[in-house]
């Protein structure tokens, strides 16, 4: 039969057939991860995602279609974990907004949803990768606005949708050298495409509401302890400071003698993007708020004045501030522990909470001697959601606060947490528990919020970090052959060690991040290791440069018998 219309009653189960969709499909997902590390995994991220925003949309009570696309982006929103999470929290805030008011849905406004959806989550994405979940999205609401010029039978215009974002996951590998050197699909892409089948699905009969799968709260918690995680695809890396100088300049907008641009925030922020990174803008009706880093701050602020008045200009070397914290960070240090016992206990936060993600008592007792106030338990093992982190922001009782994800699988749900927090929030974007301890020696609870953010960003540089922890599958990573249950060294990110051995696929990959300038072995032991273990790693390790100063510290940290750093 054909349908033309879309009710609160279609849209319920193609959310919920979504859903179960992906609950159903989580493992096959994983196993399509890039990487053998037992790290946050797309399926496990995007099921459990979808079915927070699933819960949200059964609970509401409203028969609008457009109410209930509104729950479905909040569930999203909340629940989202990992990149592919909120990357798909970020498709259906989009597809939310283009459907605000509406009763019922007819052709146009489902393939305008998908649009707007894409181009929500390109937005969303500081540097669009082709080859992910946002080639699929896009070449799906593409061919749905041309379906929807022939026909207004939805269920058709679904169909070729699906087609579409078929088409676009096996094309995946062509645009993405990683996944076709592996050997497989995107995993985001086949997330989403497995939702967009549901929905076709749904408004064609073959799924029965009957057979609609929610978890309730008790079993997402089931869900979340049972996870066992494999990897984490990350095929981007812009942590290297390609630009000097940190440029902060607010604007009054509509004042001054230069202004000859109304603002727009497409065409202001799509300028200033061109002159660096790091960019931030923040505006309201009246003021326009910028950071970012540039090699051309007079640029930035010419840029500024002709859309206002400058009324606050600041600007700092970077270079200069580098080489200042390399110098301190030469001066010889207190362990871990000796900062746990004398400095913790002292400080004035000034109102600030630092919130770090970690797993582990270990863990969590360095990272509360270095000043973190709230632990979120997790990282390696499960990718905290955006709720999480929102919980512990709210929990802090602070007036501003600094998150360090200390994985880059959970920059975007710590930036949505940033974006809906009652409070000032700021991302410093560690990605390894190594960077998250160099970060806290720059904390300053006497600076500003968005100073601190930078100056410990400008530390993670200064730290080169390992970790070691056994592979889950056999493949191939840039010519390494790696075999299931081997142990893998990884620096910074990158699989470059593979050893039956565990010691010796650490002492090699140590090998790998020291160079003739190394001064500092930092050895942080996990669960599956002993103190040990980890001094005659040391003991190893000295034997590569008796001039190495090493550092031991437990951990308990799961997955990863060994995270190192070298300083």
């Amino acid at each position: 039969m054909k349908i033309t219309t879309i009710t609160n009653l279609e849209f319920g189960k193609m959310v919920q057939a979504a859903s179960q969709k992906l609950n159903q499909r989580a493992e096959f997902i994983n196993s399509l991860n890039v990487f053998p590390v037992p790290d946050g995994d797309t399926g496990t991220n995007m099921s459990l995602s979808m079915a927070s925003g699933a819960k949200y949309e059964r609970e509401e009570t409203s028969t609008q279609v457009g109410d209930l696309a509104a729950a479905l982006a909040k569930g999203l929103l909340m629940g989202a974990r990992g990149n592919s999470g909120v990357i798909l929290s970020q498709i259906f805030r989009g597809f939310s907004k283009s459907m605000a008011g509406k009763a019922t849905l007819d052709a146009t406004d489902l393939t305008e949803a998908f649009a707007a959806g894409a181009q929500t989550a390109y937005k969303a994405v500081m540097k669009p990768t082709e080859g992910t979940i946002l080639t699929v999205i896009r070449e799906a609401a593409g061919a749905g606005k041309k379906a929807a010029k022939k026909t207004d039978d939805i269920e058709e215009i679904m169909n070729e949708i699906v087609k579409a974002a078929e088409a676009a996951l096996k094309s995946t590998p062509d645009l993405l050298p990683v996944l076709k050197q592996v050997g497989v699909v995107d995993s985001g892409g086949q997330g989403l495409t497995f939702v967009l089948e549901a929905f076709s699905d749904a408004l064609s009969g073959r799924i029965d509401e009957s057979d609609d799968y929610v978890p309730d709260d008790a079993e997402m918690d089931s869900m979340i302890d049972a996870a066992h995680h494999q990897s984490v695809q990350g095929q981007l890396d812009p942590s290297d400071i390609k630009y000097g100088y940190c440029t902060e300049i607010m604007v009054r907008l509509g004042d001054g003698k230069e202004v000859d641009h109304k603002f727009d925030y497409d065409t202001f922020y799509d300028y200033l993007a061109k002159l660096g990174d790091s960019l931030l803008v923040i505006n309201d009706d009246e003021i326009v708020k910028v950071h970012v880093h540039t090699e051309h701050p007079g640029d930035v602020m010419t840029w500024g004045q002709r859309f206002g008045a400058l009324i606050k200009v600041k600007v700092d070397n970077m270079r200069l501030q580098q080489e200042t914290i390399m110098e301190h960070d030469q001066q010889p240090a207190e362990t871990a522990e000796e900062v746990a016992q004398s400095a913790a206990p002292k400080i004035d936060m000034k109102g600030y909470a630092v919130i770090s993600v970690s797993s582990g008592d270990g863990l969590t007792k360095l990272f509360k001697g270095l000043g973190v106030t709230n632990i979120i338990a997790g990282g390696q093992t499960m990718n905290p959601s955006t709720a999480d982190i929102v919980d512990a922001i709210k929990a802090s009782g602070a007036k501003q606060a600094l998150v360090l994800p200390n994985n880059k699988n959970i920059f975007l749900a710590a930036e949505q947490a940033a974006d809906v927090a009652d409070i000032p929030v700021k991302i410093v974007h560690t990605k390894t528990i190594s960077q998250g301890m160099t970060a806290m020696l720059a904390f300053n609870p006497n600076a500003e919020l968005l100073e601190n953010q930078e100056d410990m960003e400008s530390t993670l540089s200064t730290v080169i970090s390992g970790q070691v922890t056994h592979a889950v599958r056999d493949t191939t990573i840039d010519g390494l052959a790696i075999k299931k249950d081997d142990y893998m060294g990884l620096v910074d990110g990158k699989i470059v060690v593979t050893n039956p051995d565990r010691d010796e696929a650490t002492l090699e990959m140590v090998k790998k991040m020291l160079d003739e300038v190394s001064e500092l072995v930092t050895i942080i032991y996990g669960e599956d290791a002993t103190k040990a273990d980890a001094e005659k790693l040391g003991q190893a390790i000295q034997g590569l440069d008796d001039e190495l100063e090493i550092e031991i510290h437990e951990g308990d940290q799961p997955v990863y018998p060994y995270l190192i750093s070298v300083e």
